[in-house]
């Protein structure tokens, strides 16, 4: 192949399409260097990625083997969904602030652009869905190009694009999520979950705008790099890898309504460990 490859994977549920995604890219990514690589680490496994869930809350949505544990899982969530750390975004006129430059949050819901009050672009989104379903210009971003092109750490998120299908018998939002650059092991299984929550939350607020009972419809993820560290090859190889041959796919996987009340439960600690956080994101006293 002419360039670095297309691939493209599904799956009913997140789970299973994540397993797929992954199983895909190690047999047909390319290997590719990368600017954090070590010393000595091997080429990273890389391809362009388009993975489509088809019903986003089938069950069982939880891989066993994403590296991770469920209250980790829960604060992704928040921190996406919710903003619990966006009070942890630098202050960029603070030379000596060495916070964050960003959240997902933040920039989805408080785009903030020189001059201009910040811009809640979800409830855009939802209010352009509530007006017109069928409108392709529901659309939120990330990127600041006054900003980015020069940022140590810029977005991997660039974008949400959202459209209501089926007319109004059974309308469902449909969302497409586009990535620059995603850990395809490390960070897309949680990076998928929690970007299927926000997409309910989306869905739910053009309901209370509307009245009309959207419901959430196929997610599809874009990565234009969707890579496996060259130093994480053997831990996947060994972790999730051997895992396909010594279970089965129920075993492999777990239901999250088996879990959801233990990950809500985990809430309070949660927000009291962002509150916690300080100029140097680790809790403090």
């Amino acid at each position: 192949m002419n360039g670095i490859p297309v691939l493209c994977a599904e799956g009913r549920g997140i789970a299973e399409a994540w397993e797929n995604s992954l199983i895909l890219l190690y047999q047909q990514g390319c290997q590719l260097r990368t600017e954090y690589d070590q010393p000595g680490d091997p080429p990273s496994k890389d391809a362009t990625m388009v993975l489509t869930i088809h019903e986003p809350s089938a069950e069982p949505m939880i891989h066993r083997d994403f590296p991770g544990g469920f209250e980790e899982l829960q604060e992704y969530v928040m921190e996406v969904c919710e903003g619990i750390k966006d009070h942890l975004i630098r202050d960029a006129n603070d030379p000596s602030d060495t916070r964050w430059e960003y959240t997902y949050h933040q920039r989805l819901c408080r785009y903030d652009v020189p001059a201009l009050e910040p811009i809640d672009q979800l409830e855009q989104v939802a209010a352009q869905l509530a007006a017109a379903p069928h409108t392709r210009r529901a659309q939120a971003i990330t990127w600041k190009v006054w900003e980015d092109l020069r940022c140590y750490d810029p977005p991997c998120l660039q974008s949400i694009w959202c459209r209501i299908t089926g007319g109004p018998e059974l309308p469902k939002l449909n969302m497409n999520v586009r990535f620059r650059s995603n850990d395809a092991y490390k960070a897309a299984f949680m990076n998928i979950f929690a970007l299927c929550q926000l997409q309910q939350r989306i869905a739910q607020r053009v309901r209370q705008l509307s009245g009309i009972e959207v419901t959430v419809g196929r997610y599809v993820h874009m990565a234009d790099s969707y890579h496996i560290y060259g130093c994480n090859l053997a831990e996947f190889e060994a972790r999730f890898l051997g895992a396909l041959q010594k279970r089965t796919f129920e075993q492999r996987t777990m239901r999250y309504a088996d879990v959801r009340e233990m990950m809500e439960e985990a809430r309070p600690r949660i927000v009291e460990k962002a509150r916690r956080m300080g100029r140097t994101c680790k809790p403090v006293p």
